[in-house]
């Protein structure tokens, strides 16, 4: 077994970390700071590029200051996915804030590239439903946006690029620009079918093809760290990057299809390996997990834009101090006494995408009271899995098996039996909070030829519920779902509710 460790860096939306781990899994040495999210205008989220680069460089000091004589073999980075920022070619600087994937400012861009008739034709090389989740409209509205952008990306002096990229750019002092195939296949112009960028979809969206990073297996020699840029010695290698969804399921040691693979955070992403290239007909993406040494893995995913959120948002309504509380106070009664949650804070994701969707509560009685509220509000992020999960069933032809859950809502063991219940399959929870990173650190100590374990169950939940009182409830939430989209489609038309 090697004595050497992997520095797994985990960027995502609401923290940024770092873990020291070593070949069997084990984690020796952490370190999280928070993220701000900023929300400038309805339904717009961003946050700031530099930020989120010294975000990473505090985790790193801190990790290595408590490493002592450890030796730091090389670098897996795990990033938030569809999150785009543009910066300077020659300065490295930022010239707009990060468009987080939760931003909608893109969607009337999206929307008249659907009413032109693209949609299907983009769906068919991507993989991806026409949706302001992912970057290439953001890309465009930043250009179109910021004073002089467009003219300047036309002359082949600004970058574009993930999370991922900005991080590597970064860290290598700006000598490399690149990304890898699991990140590329999540902007909407990359052909997950012929593996490059795509110049019809770049000309469709008005996105310069320059100003992309080249594409690279998962588990590549992406660049090596500059002198003084972080704490870690000049010369250490990057040796994997992919996107935190998909690290979390080679995490889980997921290597073959059939089992999905759920990461409860602010939303939720499912993913499920497939053995080959599947175009969803039931509202799922079909996307790239992960590659190596040139091999690509293909996987159907459906995302969910507000999952975990749902808890701490419920919360602050009820005036709880946290999703922890709203726990606490859901399991004081049975159910939710026929209350259903629609979170639709930013619109409806898969299988809906229906970005004009907002939330709504309903089934309110006398009765209600503050606990089926809370209830309702966990319930909620069951259903919205399950709904996902039913849709990747369809898409695949055969039934998938057990759903291997992390993040931080799977902790929570009242939401995992119900989710058990309503998907009528058994549910296990990670043992370790920090899946994503630990996936970043196998891809990468993979690279180096060394197979680390995956992260092993801690819960294991099996259905309780009869099949009919499952049904119920999953109808209830239909039932929901269908008013609330009813609503959306009344206003877009301008009738009354």
């Amino acid at each position: 077994m090697t004595s050497e460790w992997i520095l797994a860096i985990d960027q995502g939306t609401t923290n940024t970390k770092a873990l020291l781990v070593d070949a069997t899994g084990r984690v020796h040495h952490q370190a999280s700071v928070p993220n701000v999210v900023t929300y400038p205008q309805p339904g717009w989220a961003e946050q700031s590029a530099t930020a989120l680069f010294d975000g990473v460089k505090a985790v790193i000091a801190e990790v290595v200051a408590n490493a002592g004589n450890a030796t730091i073999a090389g670098i897996g980075i795990s990033n938030q996915r569809e999150s785009i920022l543009i910066w300077d070619a020659a300065t490295g600087e930022p010239i707009g804030p990060v468009v987080i994937w939760q931003c909608r400012r893109s969607a009337l861009i999206c929307d008249a590239l659907r009413a032109a008739g693209h949609a299907d034709a983009i769906e068919a090389k991507t993989g991806l439903a026409l949706d302001p989740l992912f970057p290439a409209a953001k890309i465009a509205w930043l250009l179109d946006n910021i004073p002089g952008a467009r003219a300047r990306a036309e002359k082949g002096e600004l970058r574009a690029g993930t999370v991922d990229a900005w991080l590597l750019w970064n860290l290598t002092g700006g000598a490399v620009h690149a990304t890898d195939h699991s990140n590329a296949s999540r902007t909407q112009l990359f052909n997950t079918e012929a593996l490059t960028w795509d110049a019809g979809l770049c000309a469709l969206f008005g996105v310069p093809q320059n100003m992309l990073a080249e594409v690279k297996s998962s588990d590549t020699h992406f660049g090596v760290t500059a002198q003084g840029v972080t704490a870690l010695p000049a010369g250490t290698p990057i040796l994997a990057m992919i996107g935190d969804s998909h690290a979390a399921l080679f995490g889980h040691g997921v290597r073959i299809p059939g089992t999905v693979k759920a990461t409860y955070g602010t939303g939720t992403s499912l993913m499920a390996l497939t053995p080959k290239r599947v175009r969803s007909t039931h509202g799922i993406s079909s996307t790239i997990a992960w590659s190596q040494q040139g091999n690509v893995q293909h996987a159907l995913e459906g995302n969910i834009s507000v999952s975990g959120q749902t808890a701490s948002f419920a919360a602050e309504l009820l005036g709880l101090a946290d999703a922890a509380a709203l726990s606490d106070l859901a399991e004081t009664v049975p159910d939710s006494n026929g209350v259903a949650f629609v979170p639709a804070l930013v619109g409806l994701g898969a299988p809906y995408w229906r970005a004009d969707a907002r939330g709504t509560i309903t089934g309110l009685s006398l009765g209600t009271k503050p606990a089926h509220l809370a209830r309702a509000a966990l319930e909620a992020i069951a259903f919205q899995v399950g709904d996902v999960y039913s849709a990747m069933e369809a898409d695949m032809g055969a039934p998938l098996g057990e759903l291997r859950a992390d993040g931080g809502a799977s902790r929570n063991p009242l939401l995992m039996q119900f989710q058990s219940d309503i998907l009528g399959r058994p549910v296990a929870s990670a043992a370790a909070p920090e899946v994503s990173a630990l996936g970043a650190a196998a891809l990468a100590f993979s690279a180096l030829g060394i197979a680390m374990p995956g992260v092993p169950a801690a819960g294991h939940f099996a259905p309780q519920m009869e099949a009919t009182e499952a049904l119920k409830h999953r109808q209830r939430w239909q039932s929901a779902v269908t008013q609330t989209l009813a609503i959306s489609n009344q206003q877009t038309s301008g009738g009354n509710p």
